[in-house]
C-alpha cells in the first residue's frame, strides 16, 4: 500500500495539488494530510477525483517524525523536517481504518511545485 502525504498553503489550488502528486511519479492507494488541510476544497475534490481516502492527521501526529528532507520553517512550526514526507510515513504506518500498525520506508522524498504551493511524498507500508 502507497500513501501520498501532501503539504501546501492555504491559497493551493486544484491544480498545484494535481502538480505536486504528478511529481512523485506514482500512484497512491491514500492520501493523507494534516486535519487543518483536510477540510480545504482542493485536497477533498482531489481525493474524490482519484477516488481515494483523504487522511487527516493531527499535528501531534507526525511531530519528532524524522523525514529525509527538512525545511527549517517547518521543523520550526510542527518539529519535523517536512510535512509530506511526515503525514505519508505516519499514514502509511496506521494503514486505513481497521488495519494494524506495520512499519512504513519513504519512497519518494518530498517534492515541491514550481510555485511552492504544495508539497508530496510518497510511503510504502510494510506488512509486519
Amino acid at each position: 500500500m502507497i500513501l501520498a502525504g501532501i503539504g501546501c498553503r492555504e491559497t493551493a489550488s486544484l491544480a498545484d495539488l494535481r502538480a505536486a502528486l504528478a511529481l512523485t511519479g506514482g500512484r497512491p492507494d491514500a492520501l493523507a494530510t494534516l486535519a487543518t488541510r483536510a477540510e480545504m476544497p482542493g485536497l477533498k475534490h482531489l481525493a474524490e477525483e482519484m477516488q481515494l481516502p483523504l487522511l487527516a492527521l493531527l499535528e501531534t501526529d507526525i511531530a519528532g517524525e524524522q523525514t529525509l528532507t527538512c525545511s527549517p520553517r517547518i521543523k520550526a512550526r510542527f518539529a519535523t523536517g517536512s510535512l509530506a514526507e511526515a503525514c505519508a510515513l505516519v499514514a502509511a504506518r496506521r494503514g486505513l481504518p481497521g488495519m494494524g500498525p506495520a512499519r512504513s520506508r519513504l519512497i519518494a522524498p518530498r517534492v515541491v511545485t514550481a510555485d511552492g504551493k504544495a508539497t508530496a511524498a510518497l510511503a510504502e507500508r510494510l506488512e509486519p
